[in-house]
């Protein structure tokens, strides 16, 4: 889908949107949505949830944080827009504060690789960023730098964000994600779990290079 075609990506904002919520991912009117179009972004706009947001009432924001439409955007959309501006391959970005990712989240520590499917975010654990205050400029260039080398990172009592190359794979991140930290929440009922060896990871890695294999899609 063109980064041009606004009507198509007003259509699958919304569509994801609503995805996100069938998948438990964000209740009421947390967590937010956006792709880029053009120069700037589309994102959900402040206060939508999934039975309240339509094509018309998506946000269109410029590349210098002007905004036009029927409501405000967001109110994390620095946070969406920093991590375009760093990230010039980033077509979307999901924002929830879906159950087990705040769990981790809220103890401010990574998910760490006791499972090799956490390598599908890119690395061998997935980062945590130290609380900020949401929707602010601290919050959102710390999350921004913590994509560097991830798809996805914790936000330290507040949930998670990710990137992807589409809406639907960025959601399908987000829920990977939050199966990989429910999954961890369990495990340590048993105590802490053990983690992949680096020889272990690189194993990982290099048979999982070129291919799709536990990609969100």
């Amino acid at each position: 889908m063109s980064a041009d075609d606004e009507p198509s990506l007003r259509r699958e904002l919304v569509a994801q949107y609503r995805r996100s919520a069938d998948l438990k991912l964000n209740e009421l009117a947390s967590g937010n949505l956006s792709c880029r179009c053009g120069d700037g972004m589309l994102i959900s706009p402040t206060g939508a949830s999934a039975e309240s947001i339509a094509e018309e009432s998506v946000v269109y924001v410029g590349p210098d944080g002007a905004w036009t439409g029927p409501h405000a955007p967001s109110s994390e959309w620095q946070m969406h827009w920093a991590i375009y501006r760093r990230y010039p391959d980033a077509r979307a970005v999901v924002h929830t504060h879906s159950d087990h990712c705040v769990a981790v989240a809220s103890h401010n520590r990574p998910l760490p690789g006791f499972h090799y499917l956490v390598g599908v975010f890119g690395g061998d654990d997935v980062p945590c960023v130290p609380y900020a205050t949401y929707g602010s400029e601290e919050l959102a260039e710390s999350a921004a730098a913590a994509l560097a080398d991830r798809s996805a990172c914790l936000l330290g009592n507040h949930g998670m964000i990710c990137r992807g190359r589409s809406l639907r794979s960025a959601v399908g991140l987000a829920h990977r994600l939050e199966i990989m930290c429910r999954q961890y929440v369990l495990a340590r009922q048993l105590g802490e779990p053990s983690r992949l060896t680096p020889e272990q990871w690189d194993e990982f890695f290099a048979k999982s290079r070129g291919t799709s294999y536990g990609a969100a899609r």
